[in-house]
């Protein structure tokens, strides 16, 4: 057994579904690494939140689409300091539009963060994780990744390339007692729906068969479950979280 402090990591967590992730996996017991980018006031809140609540956090920077910065942060933030039993790959941005109208620099930094920089994590934290013989790693992907959606090619290309990582490196982990699934949340309550009209939220719900919008907190149970000891026999799947929509 390791003295090493059981440790989850979740990208971009200073709000939204990653912030509901990590208070959850504080909840379970680990202790939580926030990185954000832009909102450090965010992240800071989620550690105080945590905190507060008996459980122990801290926020670190970091941008995951810089492959330097990621690959420093492991080797000086992780490796050899915790035990990291736990990366949820929840970092990401989105830069909407036509794809014939799509500016070149919407598209790479779409797929900049939210796959290529995905992969660089979950590259770096399967290299501790080998060396522990365990892990659990979830990937964060959506609805639209599955089904494909209008104005977001560049989303939708990140999203699905989130599944296709998820189940070669599942299968490629496996002999070391490493589980890699993915989450696939639908239309979930957040700060952008938020903004919606209400006609738009109603065209949404149609879509939706139990006829409501998912909850951060949805996303994080799931995400509770499949890092659990209850989930250890499953591994390179896509759970669905959408309130039965598929498009």
């Amino acid at each position: 057994m390791s003295d090493l402090p059981s440790t989850a990591l979740v990208t971009g967590g200073s709000r939204g579904i990653g912030e509901a992730c990590a208070k959850k996996l504080a909840k379970d017991g680990y202790e939580v690494i926030v990185t954000y980018v832009s909102r450090p006031d965010g992240a800071e809140k989620v550690c105080k939140d945590i905190e507060e609540a008996g459980g122990k956090a801290r926020a670190v920077k970091l941008d995951s689409s810089d492959r330097e910065a990621v690959v420093s942060f492991f080797k000086e933030e992780i490796k050899g300091k915790v035990s990291l039993d736990v990366l949820v790959n929840n970092a990401g941005i989105t830069r909407d539009g036509l794809l014939i109208r799509m500016k070149d620099q919407d598209w790479d930094k779409v797929l900049d963060i939210n796959l290529t920089g995905a992969f660089t994590c979950l590259r770096e934290a399967a290299k501790i994780m080998v060396r522990q013989k365990k892990g659990r790693i979830v990937n964060i992907s959506s609805v639209v990744g599955q089904a494909g959606n209008p104005g977001q090619a560049n989303y939708v290309a990140a999203k699905s390339g989130l599944i296709g990582i998820t189940k070669s490196a599942a299968l490629e982990l496996a002999p070391r007692n490493i589980t890699v699934n993915a989450v696939a949340p639908g239309f979930i309550t957040t700060d952008m729906t938020a903004e919606l009209s209400e006609e738009q939220v109603e065209q949404m719900l149609e879509r939706i068969p139990l006829r409501k919008l998912g909850s951060v907190d949805d996303i994080a149970n799931t995400v509770s479950f499949l890092a659990s000891e209850n989930a250890g026999y499953i591994t390179g799947q896509v759970i669905a979280v959408n309130g039965g929509m598929y498009m």
